[in-house]
């Protein structure tokens, strides 16, 4: 699909009943399907976030529905439940297509189909390979109107972690980084790259308030957050989701340690409970064994050329584990070994009007080569902005 995460169809409106249906009214009814989808954040990984409506030909909603994993059953199911047989002759918003293939549930099409709904209004054809626009060609072998486009660019956005994961294998990465006017990320040569953490004092943060909860959010929407044993060290922070949102399982807090320096009695390693997995490529086995003993996770990782712990095999690993995002919140070190390694999906740069001169910590060290973003984004929080750009397309081929 190229490098643009914009609509790749033109919404399309059909008539019903001899009826043209508003655009506004298609739009509306898309985005409370969108509404419902991200109710799932945070509780339908590893499967996408979908939302559905229901609507009768008067206008009015029958049925909705928003999935999660663990109740298994798909939006479009539940919608279909709660309208019973008003979604007969009955249109249904959905901000990804239809499975057509068994999974841990049947094919929501063939219930579409059996449902005797007349119309389907689609943001998105859905990146999994196993269905891909079978589910819509499902639909439209039966005689049901379909059309695909509506919103597509939020609907993708949405469900990009997923899009990755599905089609590549490994998890969307997001890189988050707060820093001055100059490119620093603290004033002194001992720096709190966090920038959020419970170790911090307000003299030490660069950003606002209002910065930081936008921080606690991007946290709640990953699977993971990672950083490097420099950050714990210098800032001893805890690194835990404290939106106080619903989520299926604990953020894991992902941490590079290769010779196993995380201090035990850090924030970290006193609040373990199976959620701090620490990969090394140490051999001190009684140094493991105490890790282990307080909750800690700990897996060796092979090394790259460079000499840092090989962050493509760790993903691969994070992976298997059905991690589907993960978020790094590190310091120059680990900032510039991930976009030197090509790991980074996106990145969402915070930056405050503040300036703290030469001897700062820079965001990154010298990097290999000049990396182009695209799709940039400007957001305000309050004094503070922010720089929301991808460096790859997570729906490439």
């Amino acid at each position: 699909m190229g490098d643009s995460l914009e609509s790749s169809h033109q919404p399309l409106y059909a008539s019903e009943g001899g009826t043209l249906i508003p655009e506004a009214k298609d739009e509306h009814f898309m985005q409370r399907a969108l509404e419902l989808a991200r109710h799932g954040i945070a509780l339908t990984s590893p499967n996408p976030c979908v939302g559905a409506v229901i609507v009768a030909p008067d206008c009015t909603i029958a049925g909705e529905g928003s999935h999660t994993y663990d109740n298994k059953t798909h939006a479009e199911i539940l919608a279909l439940k709660h309208a019973g047989n008003h979604a007969r002759g009955a249109t249904l918003y959905l901000n990804l297509e239809p499975c057509s293939h068994q999974g841990r549930t049947g094919p929501c099409a063939d219930a579409v189909i059996a449902s005797g709904i007349r119309r389907v209004v689609c943001s998105m054809q859905d990146p999994n390979p196993q269905v891909a626009g079978q589910g819509f060609d499902k639909l439209r072998a039966a005689g049901i109107q379909v059309q695909v486009g509506l919103l597509e660019a939020e609907a993708r956005k949405l469900n990009e972690a997923f899009a990755n994961y599905i089609r590549h294998q490994t998890p969307f990465v997001l890189l988050k980084s707060a820093m001055t006017l100059d490119g620093k990320i603290a004033a002194s040569p001992n720096p709190t790259p966090s920038n959020e953490s419970r170790g911090s004092t307000r003299a030490s943060w660069i950003t606002g308030e209002a910065a930081r909860a936008h921080v606690q959010q991007l946290r709640h929407e990953n699977n993971a957050i990672l950083t490097g044993i420099g950050t714990i060290l210098a800032d001893d922070p805890l690194l835990t989701d404290r939106t106080g949102q619903s989520r299926r399982r604990p953020l894991l807090r992902v941490i590079l340690d290769s010779h196993l320096r995380l201090p035990l009695d850090s924030q970290i390693a006193r609040t373990a409970q199976g959620d701090v997995l620490v990969f090394c490529a140490s051999k001190d086995h009684e140094r493991r064994q105490q890790m282990e003993q307080l909750g800690i996770r700990v897996e060796n990782a092979p090394q790259s050329p460079g000499g840092h712990l090989d962050l493509t095999a760790i993903l691969r690993r994070l992976a298997e584990l059905e991690i589907t995002s993960v978020m790094i919140e590190g310091g120059s070190h680990l900032n510039t070994a991930a976009l030197d390694d090509g790991i980074v999906d996106k990145v969402m740069l915070y930056v405050a009007p503040k300036i703290f001169g030469q001897a700062a910590i820079p965001f990154t060290a010298a990097l290999k080569e000049t990396l182009a973003l695209r799709q940039t984004t400007v957001h305000h929080f309050g004094k503070d902005f922010a720089v929301e750009a991808y460096l790859k397309n997570p729906y490439r081929e």
